[in-house]
C-alpha cells in the first residue's frame, strides 16, 4: 500500500485534467463544492462550471439538457442526495434517454460519519444498480478514481460514480488497467474469495494478511463497476475457491452483494456471505465506525472463516 490520498481530492485533480483535455466536459454542482473538490475544476474553467445551489433535482434536469446539446456533464453532490433528490431526473430524464451524464456521488457509504445517517449514503447503489442503462462504478483509491474520471467520459451512456470522503491507501500505480465492467483480482489464492468494492479493499487485503497467517489463501477482487458486474470473474472465482465473501459500505440489500449472489445462483451456488449495512449507523469516528459496524480486518477474516466452514 501506498501513501493516503482522500478520494475526493483525486477526483477534483483528475476532473480538472480531464477538462483541460476535452473542452466538452462541463461541471455542474450543488453548493458543496469544497466538499465535492469540483471546484478545483470550476476555478480554472468557470465558463464550464455551474453552482445552482441546494437544488439537487433541478441540477440532474439541467445535466440532461446539456448532454442534448453535445455536452459531457459530470453532476457532483452528496450521494445520498443525488440518488433522493435528484432521482426522478436520473430515471425519468437521463437514463430513460439513456443520455450521456456522468453523476458523481461523493461522500459515499459511511464516509461522511459525523452528519450522521441522515448524510450516509447506504441504499444509493440499490437505487442506480436497478435504472436501465445506468453504469455504476465504485473507486478503491487515488489512482483508480483518476482512471474511473477519464473512462466514463469515453463511455457513453449514463454513469453512477459513487466517490468516498474519506483518505484511502493508494494500492495501483498510475499505469494501472482500468476497464469498465471488468474486475480486477489484486491476490490469489484457493480457499476463499473476497469480493470489495470502493475503499474497503485495503481492508480486505489487511484480512487476507491474517489469513495467511493461519495457512488460509484468500483471493481479493476489486469489482469496481458494480453494473455491468464483471459475471465471468464471479464465476471463475466461485469455481476456484468455492466460497465467497463480499465487503462494501452499503446496505447489505440491492448492492455488491445482491450483484454477486444474482450470479452466483444462475450459474454456481457456492457458500457466501454478505457484509455490509442492515440498518441506519450514527454519528462518530469514521474509523470506529468501520470497526463497530463490521468492516474491520478482524470482522472480515472471520466471516471468511466461517463461510469455509461450509462448503
Amino acid at each position: 500500500m501506498g501513501k493516503m490520498i482522500a478520494i475526493r481530492d483525486a477526483y477534483g485533480a483528475a476532473l480538472k485534467e480531464l477538462g483541460e483535455q476535452n473542452t466538452k466536459i462541463v461541471g455542474l454542482e450543488a453548493d458543496v463544492a469544497s466538499s465535492t473538490k469540483s471546484g478545483i475544476f470550476g476555478k480554472a474553467f468557470p465558463e464550464r462550471y455551474f453552482n445552482v445551489g441546494i437544488s439537487e433535482l433541478n441540477m440532474v434536469s439541467m445535466a440532461a439538457g446539456f448532454a442534448r446539446e453535445g455536452m459531457i456533464p459530470y453532476v457532483n453532490t452528496f450521494a445520498v442526495f443525488m440518488t433522493t433528490r435528484g432521482a426522478d431526473p436520473i430515471q425519468s430524464l437521463i437514463a430513460y434517454d439513456n443520455l450521456n451524464v456522468k453523476l458523481c456521488g461523493t461522500y459515499c457509504g459511511l464516509s461522511d460519519s459525523y452528519d450522521g445517517a441522515s448524510h450516509q449514503a447506504i441504499t444509493d447503489l440499490a437505487f442506480v444498480r436497478a435504472i436501465p442503462n445506468m453504469t455504476v462504478i465504485t473507486a478503491a483509491d487515488g489512482a483508480e478514481t483518476r482512471k474511473a474520471v477519464f473512462a466514463m467520459a469515453e463511455h457513453d451512456g449514463p454513469v453512477y460514480l459513487r466517490l468516498s470522503r474519506a483518505e484511502a491507501p493508494v494500492y495501483y500505480s498510475d499505469d494501472m488497467d482500468f476497464q469498465i465492467g471488468r474486475g480486477i483480482t489484486v491476490r490469489e489464492g484457493g480457499d476463499v474469495t473476497i469480493i470489495t468494492t470502493g475503499t474497503v479493499l485495503h481492508k480486505a487485503l489487511e484480512a487476507a494478511d491474517l489469513l495467511a497467517q493461519e495457512g488460509i489463501s484468500a483471493t481479493v477482487v476489486d469489482m469496481h463497476t458494480i453494473k455491468p458486474i464483471d459475471r465471468d470473474l464471479v464465476i471463475q472465482c466461485a469455481i476456484r475457491t468455492g466460497a465467497i465473501v463480499t465487503v462494501e459500505e452499503h446496505s447489505i440489500y440491492g448492492g455488491l452483494g445482491s450483484a454477486v449472489a444474482e450470479v452466483l445462483v444462475e450459474n454456481k451456488p457456492v457458500p457466501m456471505k454478505r457484509i455490509g449495512a442492515v440498518d441506519f449507523a450514527e454519528s462518530g469516528d469514521y474509523g470506529e465506525l468501520l470497526v463497530k459496524y463490521g468492516y474491520s480486518p478482524q470482522a472480515i477474516a472471520g466471516k471468511c472463516r466461517a463461510v469455509i466452514r461450509r462448503k
